[in-house]
Order: structure tokens, then C-alpha cells, then sequence
């Protein structure tokens, strides 16, 4: 795995304002021209944080470390996964070729498990032996919760209560791993009042207890660090295209929430002559309030520590959010994702509700693959990307969707 990629970060702000100055950041903090990201943090939280980031470099630079990690992603999460051709899929929605990249055969069935495993090998490092996280459609808690069982640490996971209804699978799959699912009422009851739990709990408990983020967000160092444990997606895909195929594709296509998934899977490929898609949940309409399309109209504003697209209504209140999918349902954008987008290098794209149905539907029918309803929204765009003359497409595939089930049943009758 390479350490952080510095091409797309400006250097760090410096928090120091009056002698004696405080340990500064060592790594960068800010993302594009439009300086997103940064750490909006509580003063209990700063020196947590600050901890965070030099173990992370320490360990990132340290060979026992990296070598664990390998060995457990390989013998406990089942890397490498596998790059699968669709060509029955690529033909229905007139493509030449269609790659995906299958993170729902990583164990506990998305990607997650990169980041919440490697996560929870830093933290033992670090001498916690306690977890918090969060989580909106179950997939990261989950993982959170096999990560934790594997390395005996205990494990408490915030989960709003209408994701709890939703995702009534991983629930169970989390207290059949041995961690407390707290349920979240406040609010939409949904990813972000969740994450102001988490984060409330963790600041509460920092001394003993490591926060593991589950998406490219947050305050510095979480965005880098997560989408640097999440890098191995497309450096393993990259490497499979060309050995599989002789080339690379012409789109790289994944869906986004905050943007750990889409990260991994695109930054290998930034520096290349690829075209690179985000996909995001166009919900059940374009009106505030019934989609989390970031990359549509949404401003700059801060949320949860970090700075960056965010949806917001006319007196700059956080809005809601609506979709089908719980792991898309978040307001704001990781950072560095918003602005690889305001940057052109990404290019945003929606999907509704109905829109990522079909194309679960019809990923299931035409090649046998239950996908997740995330990905379901990036597999949607693909009759598009034809129309406009893609020809071969790689496609993070990023979770399965057997904790869709119940949501697959009732709005399609099966």
C-alpha cells in the first residue's frame, strides 16, 4: 500500500497563533484551490487528533506494521478481490467491455473492511483498546465489528434508528460480533446524526477509546488516512485491468457517499488518460430536501470537522437528505473528492431511486450479482456513459446487497 498522494493536497495551515506554539500537523490538510477539508475540531479533540497523525505516519513507515496489515488483509479480508467482466451486463446497456471490481467478496461484504481493519491495527498500536464508530447503511459497522472481534478490542457502533429499521441484517451481524449498537434518535435519525454521536462519545472518552471514521471525512487526519487505507481497491485494480485486459478502461465508475470507496478506487488512476465518474443519490427528486446530490448546487460549508461541498438551505442550515440507499444519504462530500470534482477531474453524476432499483435488478438478472443499493447507483449510470460513446468501463463494485433484502422486497414486489 503507498503512502498518502501529496499531488492533489496543498500544504497544511498553520495552527499556531501565539507563542508557544502547539505541535502542528505534519501532513497536509487541505484539498484544491478552494483549501476544503482542514480540522474543525473541539479543543478536547486537538491533541487526540494530533496523536492520530503521527501514528499514522510512524506506522505507515514502519515494515512490521505494513507487513500485518497485508497479511490480514490478504488471510482475514480475502485480497485481493477479484476484477469480474460483465459481458452479458456490457451488451444489455451497450458496452464493449465492463470490469468490476469486486469488493462485495471482501469479507463482512464491502469495502469497509480496508479501512476499519487497518484502522483497528492502529489503534492497538496506539494502546486503545476501545472503538467507537458509525455507521448509516450497516456495512461499515459491520466491518468495524469483525475488526474488532478478530483483535479483541471492544467495539461500540452509533447507528441512527431509521438505518437500524433499514439494515436490520447488519444490526444483527454487529451484536453477533460482540459490539453495542446504540441507536441514534435525534434528527433524520439517519448518517449524520450518527456521526455527531460518535463524535460526541469520542470526545468524551479520547484518552481510551480510538474513533474509526468510515468514510473520507471528517477532520484532518481522517480523510487522508482513510482513503489512503482505502487505496489498495484500485491499485489492485489498475493492476488487473492491464493484466487482464492488455489496457486501461476508458471510465473508471463508482458511486459516492462521503467518498472512502470512490477514492480508492480513482486516485491510482487520477494521472491517467481515464475519464473518472462519482456517482451520487439522486433520491426522489431534484427539490432540497429529497436527493444527496453534493456536486449539484450544493455550497462550501463545514460539517462534522471538515470543510467542503455541503447541502445547505437558504439561511445556510444543514439540509436533509433523502435516499434509498442509507450509505448515501449524507449531506456533504469528502474533501478531497469535492475537489477533485470542482477541479474537473471528477465528474459528478446522480442517480434516483428508481434509477438504482433497475439497475440492481438488472446487474442481478443479466450476471447473477446482488449488488448493494450504493452501487447500484453507479451501475445505473452505465446506459449513459454508452449513449456517449464509452466503450470499456471499470466499476467499483462496492459492496453486496444481500442487507438490501428487505428494502428489494417491498418496492419490488418479489
Amino acid at each position: 500500500m503507498n503512502p498518502p498522494d501529496r499531488h492533489a493536497l496543498n500544504p497544511p495551515a498553520s495552527h499556531a497563533l501565539n507563542p508557544p506554539a502547539p505541535p502542528a500537523f505534519r501532513l497536509p490538510s487541505r484539498y484544491g484551490a478552494m483549501g476544503l477539508g482542514g480540522c474543525y475540531a473541539p479543543e478536547t479533540l486537538m491533541q487526540p487528533l494530533l496523536e492520530l497523525e503521527a501514528a499514522f505516519i510512524d506506522a505507515l513507515a514502519d515494515p512490521a506494521f505494513m507487513a500485518e496489515l497485508r497479511q490480514e488483509l490478504r488471510l482475514f479480508v480475502g485480497r485481493p478481490t477479484p476484477l469480474t467482466p460483465a459481458p452479458r451486463l456490457a451488451r444489455e446497456v451497450g458496452l464493449k467491455s465492463l470490469w468490476l471490481k469486486r469488493e462485495d467478496l471482501a469479507h463482512t461484504g464491502a469495502h469497509k473492511i480496508n479501512n476499519a481493519l487497518a484502522q483497528a491495527l492502529l489503534a492497538r498500536r496506539m494502546g486503545k483498546r476501545e472503538i467507537i464508530a458509525e455507521t448509516g447503511a450497516g456495512q461499515h459497522g459491520v466491518a468495524t465489528a469483525a475488526a474488532c472481534a478478530r483483535l479483541g478490542l471492544d467495539c461500540t457502533v452509533y447507528m441512527g434508528s431509521v438505518d437500524m429499521a433499514r439494515q436490520a441484517p447488519n444490526v444483527a451481524r454487529m451484536r453477533l460480533f460482540g459490539t453495542k449498537v446504540v441507536p441514534v434518535e435525534a434528527g433524520q435519525r439517519t448518517l449524520k446524526e450518527a456521526v455527531n454521536e460518535a463524535l460526541r462519545a469520542w470526545a468524551a472518552r479520547c484518552d481510551r477509546a480510538h474513533y474509526i471514521l468510515g468514510s473520507a471525512l471528517g477532520p484532518h487526519p481522517f480523510p487522508l488516512m482513510v482513503r489512503t487505507f482505502q487505496l489498495v481497491i484500485g491499485e489492485e485494480a489498475r493492476a488487473q485491468m492491464l493484466e487482464q485486459s492488455g489496457a486501461l478502461p476508458e471510465v473508471v465508475l463508482a458511486c459516492a457517499g462521503g467518498g472512502s470507496n470512490g477514492l480508492g478506487l480513482m486516485v491510482p488512476f487520477q494521472h491517467d488518460p481515464v475519464r473518472l465518474v462519482a456517482v451520487e443519490a439522486g433520491g426522489h427528486g431534484a427539490a432540497l430536501g429529497e436527493h444527496a446530490a453534493r456536486t449539484f448546487g450544493a455550497g462550501i460549508g463545514v460539517l462534522h470537522g471538515c470543510r467542503s461541498l455541503l447541502l445547505q438551505d437558504e439561511h445556510g442550515w444543514t439540509a436533509e437528505t433523502a435516499s434509498i440507499s442509507a450509505g448515501l444519504d449524507y449531506p456533504s462530500l469528502g474533501p478531497e473528492l469535492a475537489a477533485l470534482v470542482l477541479a474537473g477531474r471528477v465528474e459528478g453524476r446522480r442517480a434516483s431511486d428508481q434509477e438504482a432499483l433497475a439497475a440492481a435488478q438488472r446487474l442481478a438478472r443479466t450476471e447473477g450479482i446482488l449488488a448493494a443499493l450504493e452501487s447500484s447507483h453507479a451501475l445505473a449510470h452505465l446506459q449513459t456513459l454508452a449513449a456517449g460513446g464509452a466503450a470499456t468501463v471499470l466499476l467499483g463494485l462496492s459492496g453486496r446487497g444481500d442487507k438490501d433484502l428487505a428494502t428489494f422486497q417491498s418496492t419490488l414486489e418479489l
